[in-house]
């Protein structure tokens, strides 16, 4: 704690920049300082949240507890924020996990892959991987599959990585069951009516890491940013409105949630690594679980098989997915019209970018909130 604050008030890099790189140190052990919600200290409270916006039985639909069981913090120095600590029933989390690495990867949502493959070749990435990965074993010199080239999928409005703008040209259809999910965990946090038009999925490795950056295309700020983690561990650093402002370090687990609403929506942050789940296990134990037979009427979550979920554990053993939601418009808004048209390709700045190994990749994410 102590080296790291240090280095946050040194003069030249910038402070986050600094911190940034203290913590993607592979070698780092200075790690006591970064807070962790299972065990939280004196700059955590408890968050109050709107238990009667959920119901249980909406709550259960989605595959999250009754509101009012969630343990949500917020932390001293950042209004609007809200760490919700794993709300998923059991074995829900599993769900979504298959969502990110068989759905959400088909057409017409758009991956990083698109970039510099043929159309043909990104079609079924999970079926073009799940072989490879079922075999996979601990070397590293065995080839990587599609699903592990991946850094990001887009879903809904489709975000423009060279003009860093959302386009109404550009949209497919955003998944239900995703919406759901989005709309109860916003309705809880006091956003009823919140709309889920955008989501970036990003992947990582235990050699990623996401750059400095700030979340500010959407149109409308006024509605929360949400994000969502599932498998291996990572360090989360948000910061302030200027990168000249050191930012607090915490953990995010599997399952946990983030949302960064009024003052902390529009602030720096970034992941600067991935880290084995603390409890020394291939996979946390909260992934354990299969999923209960009797899933509720109406429930958004689906039964996959034992087949599926093993694809899924192997990929999970060296690897983080995250998805961050967004509502692009305002209600009643629409695009300006000097939206001008989709421009495909990748020219990012470095901040943006998925790294790794210290080396920046020409394909990159947007978020991980």
């Amino acid at each position: 704690m102590a080296a790291a604050a240090a280095l946050g008030r040194e003069g030249g890099e910038d402070a986050f920049r600094r911190l940034f790189r203290f913590y993607r140190r592979r070698d780092a052990s200075e790690l006591r300082g970064v807070l962790d919600f299972s065990a939280p200290g004196g700059q955590v409270f408890r968050s109050h949240l709107s238990i009667s916006s959920v119901s249980d039985q909406d709550a259960s639909r989605a595959g999250l507890q009754p509101v009012s069981r969630w343990k949500a913090y917020g932390l001293n120095g950042y209004p609007g924020f809200i760490f919700i600590r794993n709300p998923f029933l059991p074995g829900c989390q599993r769900h979504w996990v298959k969502q990110c690495l068989k759905l959400y990867t088909q057409k017409p949502n758009v991956c990083n892959l698109d970039l510099h493959m043929a159309p043909e070749k990104t079609i079924d990435l999970w079926g073009q991987s799940k072989e490879q990965l079922r075999r996979k074993g601990s070397s590293k010199c065995e080839p990587r599959s599609l699903l592990e080239k991946l850094r990001w999928v887009t879903l809904g409005y489709h975000y423009n990585w060279d003009t860093k703008k959302y386009t109404p040209n550009h949209h497919t259809p955003f998944p239900s069951d995703l919406a759901f999910l989005s709309e109860q965990v916003a309705a809880a946090c006091g956003f009823q009516g919140f709309q889920a038009q955008a989501g970036i999925l990003n992947y990582y490795h235990f050699d990623s890491s996401l750059g400095i950056h700030v979340d500010e295309s959407e149109l409308d700020h006024s509605r929360p940013l949400l994000s969502f983690s599932f498998g291996q561990s990572s360090i989360f650093l948000l910061g302030g409105l200027k990168r000249e402002e050191a930012p607090t370090a915490m953990f995010m687990h599997s399952g946990d949630i983030m949302v960064m609403s009024g003052f902390s929506r529009l602030l720096h942050h970034a992941v600067p690594r991935v880290l084995p789940n603390p409890e020394g296990t291939a996979l946390p134990s909260c992934l354990d679980q299969a999923l209960p037979s009797d899933l509720p009427a109406g429930s958004v979550i689906e039964q996959s098989s034992e087949e599926d979920w093993q694809v899924c554990a192997k990929y999970l053993q060296s690897s983080r997915i995250n998805m961050t939601i967004r509502q692009v418009l305002a209600e009643g808004q629409n695009f300006p019209e000097e939206s001008g048209t989709e421009i495909k390709g990748q020219a990012p700045s470095e901040d943006g970018y998925h790294q790794e190994n210290g080396r920046a990749k020409r394909h990159r994410a947007n978020t991980d909130s």
